[in-house]
């Protein structure tokens, strides 16, 4: 005998018991006579009894299937309301989400919304990794993260929520010392700051409308992880750097940084919520990609940072 007893004849059994027609239990299991037919008779070779006395007609309890039948009855019901309970469970969004953001977009974009989420479901709870660097969502752990890229890694399933903009901006202060780059390769004349993780940290590539392409490896006294760093030494008209909407807008909006090199644009890019590849998704889960997807697209289209560069 095996080690785990046959749950899917002793179901089957019960069944044909509650309905006493091997028929009426092959139509509501979705299953062929003949193979519920089979089911009990491997149940009937496996304890060595017979369960029912058939004739063309009818079927009839043995003495030992009836003392089979109650246990199995009881069986059938414990397994009906396990899974159900399951079911449940896995459609109510409970449990854990871990998020990861880069640091400055989560900070100021992301982190404002969770309240809302947190009320709506009171069940789930998220563990939100601030980070500029991309991790590893499957050797990790994450459910999902956001990506602020050219190209997502293709290997995740990805969801563009709205396009960024990059802007070269500086201080007034500095443009008045050191003059404004008209052109892109101008800028290998000017101090520029760094942010370690573009997708060529070293090169800023630019486009014009007409289809010019312009390659610069700009130069300067400060590089960083994370570029919200940089405002204060823009600010204080120590360099140039180039850096997204969502880190700059507010500057820009309020004087503090001008932007050039308005006919130049850079590589299209955007806000992508990458998840990695597999079957469905928990549902604690789901209504968070759904949220964030919905509330972010909503922050994009309305919020600010969409400052036009100065010539």
């Amino acid at each position: 005998m095996s080690k785990l007893p046959d749950f899917e004849a002793l179901a089957i059994f019960a069944k044909v018991v509650e309905l006493r027609s091997f028929a009426a239990t092959a139509a509501e299991l979705g299953l062929s006579t003949a193979t519920v037919s089979k089911a009990v008779s491997r149940l009937e070779e496996r304890l060595g009894a017979r369960l029912f006395n058939r004739t063309s007609r009818r079927i009839a309890l043995t003495d030992a299937g009836r003392t089979l039948a109650v246990r199995a009855a009881q069986l059938l019901a414990d397994g009906e309301l396990a899974e159900n309970e399951a079911l449940a469970q896995s459609a109510t969004p409970r449990g854990l989400v871990r998020l990861a953001v880069p640091m400055t977009y989560g900070t100021n974009t992301l982190a404002p919304l969770l309240p809302e989420f947190l009320a709506a479901y009171p069940e789930v709870s998220i563990d939100l990794n601030l980070s500029d660097a991309t991790v590893d969502l499957i050797g990790e752990g994450f459910d999902a993260a956001i990506r602020i890229a050219s190209l997502p890694d293709s290997s995740l399933i990805a969801r563009r929520l709205c396009p960024v903009r990059r802007f070269v901006v500086a201080a007034p202060s500095y443009f008045a010392r050191y003059g404004r780059p008209t052109h892109p390769m101008h800028l290998a004349d000017h101090k520029c700051f760094g942010y370690t993780y573009l997708s060529t940290p070293g090169v800023w590539h630019f486009t014009n409308a007409a289809g010019e392409q312009a390659s610069v490896r700009p130069a300067g006294p400060l590089r960083v992880n994370n570029g919200e760093a940089l405002l204060p030494a823009l600010i204080a008209g120590l360099g140039i750097g180039d850096l997204p909407d969502f880190i700059v807008g507010e500057a820009l909006a309020s004087g503090q940084l001008e932007a050039v090199l308005a006919d130049w644009s850079q590589s299209q890019s955007g806000v992508y919520l990458v998840t990695p590849p597999g079957g469905p998704r928990p549902a604690r889960v789901e209504v968070l990609l759904e949220f964030l997807a919905r509330k972010l697209a909503t922050v994009a289209r309305h919020g600010k940072g969409d400052q036009r560069p100065s010539s």
